[in-house]
């Protein structure tokens, strides 16, 4: 018999003493209480997690109009569960210091929350000298912008990630890959190690990647398109991504997420992913 059934106890006297919808609704409620605090306790541990993505057009969604080009941010949903949701901020064009002047920034931040991810990946805007608008040195106005995305997102209490741009292809006469980016990976390297951020170096598993696969044949993870009716004219692109290059460049993401052993890496899932994002981007 419990303490509730035994009147002869203190409790059990107070319970069958008490008014009907007093004590006895409490002592009910606190059971109730009890009974589900494992069941809220499994919530807490799924709840679920959003990834902010903000960059440029490498990284940024593709309308439909423009297929098969897409950003590595736009294929970024297929490699998680479904308790991880990802807001792909990333825009066509962006350098960190026009991403700010615009108030895309703001615009993310008022979005952050507590746990929330940010990743953050600039660079091929930023070095271009001939535009003031864009253009921020590496080691000064494009660190100071990446120190200030680092800082507040963490006055939000969320998670920042910093990457390196990826790498465009461009292979010399005897095949080899070579580097357009000059000092701005560097000067991503240098935020991280400075402010303990957690940094994945997409500039250095991307250029292994095409570098691997050589001149001719990287063409394909490339926005490299015989003509059609929307695009007359081929498209010899090698900066922005196929649908495969998009593909391969975050399945690079989340494989760093896994070796760097980062929280986020539980929600990565593990069996091989064959999602084709045409069907998504169409709907765009």
């Amino acid at each position: 018999m419990n303490l509730f059934n035994n009147f002869r106890s203190p409790i059990g006297r107070q319970f069958w003493a008490a008014p009907q919808g007093t004590f006895r609704r409490s002592v009910r409620n606190f059971l109730l209480l009890l009974t589900l605090l494992p069941f809220l306790a499994c919530l807490s541990s799924q709840r679920a997690v959003t990834v902010h993505t903000i960059g440029d057009s490498t990284m940024a969604d593709k309308k439909a109009e423009v297929y098969p080009e897409t950003g590595w941010g736009q294929a970024l949903p297929a490699f998680f569960n479904r308790k991880v949701t990802v807001r792909n901020h990333a825009v066509n064009g962006r350098s960190t210091k026009s991403f700010i002047d615009e108030g895309r920034w703001q615009a993310v931040l008022d979005r952050l929350q507590p746990g929330d991810y940010l990743f953050i990946q600039f660079g091929h805007n930023d070095q271009k000298i001939q535009d003031p608008v864009r253009y921020a040195t590496p080691f000064d106005g494009y660190q100071r912008n990446l120190e200030r995305f680092v800082r507040e997102a963490r006055e939000k209490q969320a998670i920042p990630i910093l990457f390196t741009p990826i790498v465009r292809r461009k292979f010399d006469p005897s095949g080899k890959l070579v580097d357009t980016h000059g000092d701005y990976p560097a000067a991503v390297k240098q935020v991280a190690a400075g402010m303990q951020v957690p940094l994945i170096d997409l500039q250095q598993k991307t250029a292994e990647l095409v570098q691997s696969l050589g001149d001719e044949p990287s063409k394909k993870i490339y926005l490299w398109t015989g003509p059609t009716e929307k695009f007359p004219k081929e498209r010899n692109d090698d900066t922005h991504l196929s649908v495969e290059g998009a593909a391969a460049v975050a399945r690079l993401a989340v494989a760093e997420l896994q070796r760097q052993k980062l929280p986020l890496a539980k929600y990565v899932i593990k069996k091989k992913v064959t999602y084709h994002l045409k069907d998504h981007i169409q709907k765009k």
